[in-house]
């Protein structure tokens, strides 16, 4: 069978997603306080036979930027989130086949309260969650959490280990037939398959077992972001989906072929994690009709709101530094090494300054934009799949709810009609669609 290349649609729920003047853009509708926009946006999802669909999510406003949430509240930038987790609940009622998913942090929340939730949202949606397992990387989540900082980068990923250990052992709690439910002879559910867990680690410690019986799935499917060296030994034990930001086709073959190698070590087979690469389609009727999309979506990024984002990114007040001096000479605080790692190699590429850096950030957080006929974005996105630099993609809208209406209703039909996409969904949950 021809290797099939998988999509997933990259959602925050609020006024922006990776492109910082989405929200700005006269064809977005700004209706994310309202249920409806989100069921439509999975109905076109799953009418493109998407894998799935995901929520980053942030737990606090941005506010390294001159010491205050100030610009980023004035300028919209990734603030104003719903709690992705309700409207999960919402899209798998108007929904059968997509999968759905959460982003949950390791450092803040414990493992009970992410196992119940999670097995939850599978049995609502039918085996169709997955958890997008972030360890947070900014001082102001922690303290919203009443914590005082975040932990070490490399401690975050010994945390957040040991909150998926503690995790799958309460999903495993349950036994698929453990549930009986035999009114005439009284009897509920088998208790010598519903077992304690008496998970106990150096961080994380829960009893168990879970009130929540064994869901579709057993447990959901993982996901991960982590490109740092720790990131990418945490994706290789335990992802299932890898989301990463590369630039040109060797940064995607590299990453793939370190992740993939890195799997055997845990017993796990390279094709058991599918790595996506993200990229930002603007698809236009014509080639410069669609470069004119682009130059226009651009340029409704606000300059200093750019600033505003890294600096959360990184850790650091970029107030602090001259606009045109190289980034590589910020010293970072806290923040996110992947991120920064990134941002470094991108801008040596092309000489850019802090200022056109930032600039560049807020417009796809560096994520490639696919520009052309749907034709010629099929094109690069075949290329990209057909040389082992991923096993699909992360698709990041421009508009919404648009961009997602344009690339279903456009390149869609091309990939499968190439033989490279599927036609209609053949498993019953995210894992099987993902497998098959």
């Amino acid at each position: 069978m021809t290797r099939q290349m998988h999509l997933v649609a990259f959602l925050l729920a609020g006024p922006t997603a990776h492109h910082h003047g989405m929200w700005r853009h006269p064809e977005t509708l700004n209706a994310f306080l309202d249920p409806q926009s989100y069921e439509h946006v999975a109905r076109v999802l799953e009418q493109g036979c998407f894998d799935g669909l995901f929520f980053a999510d942030v737990q606090g406003l941005y506010n390294y930027y001159n010491g205050s949430h100030d610009t980023v509240v004035e300028k919209g930038g990734q603030m104003a989130l719903l709690d992705p987790v309700p409207l999960l609940s919402v899209m798998s009622r108007v929904t059968s086949h997509i999968g759905l998913g959460a982003t949950l942090s390791t450092s803040l929340l414990n493992p009970y309260q992410i196992a119940r939730t999670l097995a939850t949202l599978d049995h609502l949606s039918g085996g169709r969650v997955a958890w997008n397992v972030v360890t947070s990387s900014s001082g102001i989540e922690a303290r919203n959490f009443g914590l005082d900082g975040l932990p070490p980068r490399n401690e975050r990923y010994d945390r957040a280990d040991e909150v998926v250990e503690a995790c799958m052992a309460l999903w495993n709690s349950w036994e698929a037939d453990a549930l009986i439910v035999d009114k005439a002879s009284g009897t509920f559910a088998d208790p010598s398959k519903v077992r304690a867990v008496n998970y106990q680690g150096k961080w994380s410690r829960t009893v168990g077992p879970l009130t929540v019986p064994r869901s579709p799935q057993g447990n959901p499917v993982i996901m991960q972001a982590g490109s740092s060296d720790r990131g990418r030994e945490f994706a290789a034990r335990w992802s299932e989906v890898i989301f990463t930001l590369q630039h040109d086709v060797e940064g995607m073959q590299a990453f793939y072929n370190d992740v993939k190698g890195r799997m055997a070590k845990y017993g796990r087979a390279p094709e058991e994690c599918a790595i996506l690469t993200s990229v930002d389609p603007i698809v236009g009727e014509t080639e410069s009709i669609a470069r004119e999309k682009q130059a226009y979506i651009n340029d409704l990024v606000d300059a200093e709101l750019g600033m505003a984002l890294v600096s959360y990114h990184l850790g650091v007040d970029l107030s602090r530094y001259p606009a045109d001096q190289p980034l590589d000479d910020i010293q970072m605080e806290e923040g996110s090494r992947g991120s920064f790692d990134v941002l470094v190699r991108a801008t040596k590429a092309e000489g850019l300054t802090l200022g056109e850096a930032a600039r560049r950030f807020a417009t796809s957080e560096l994520c490639p934009q696919v520009v052309g006929t749907p034709e010629s974005v099929a094109d690069q996105l075949q290329s990209y799949f057909e040389a082992k630099g991923c096993d699909g993609f992360i698709l990041t809208p421009t508009t919404f709810p648009g961009s997602f209406e344009t690339f279903a209703r456009s390149v869609v039909p091309i990939l499968q009609e190439r033989g490279i996409f599927r036609r209609a969904y053949t498993g019953r949950t995210l894992r099987e669609n993902l497998r098959s």
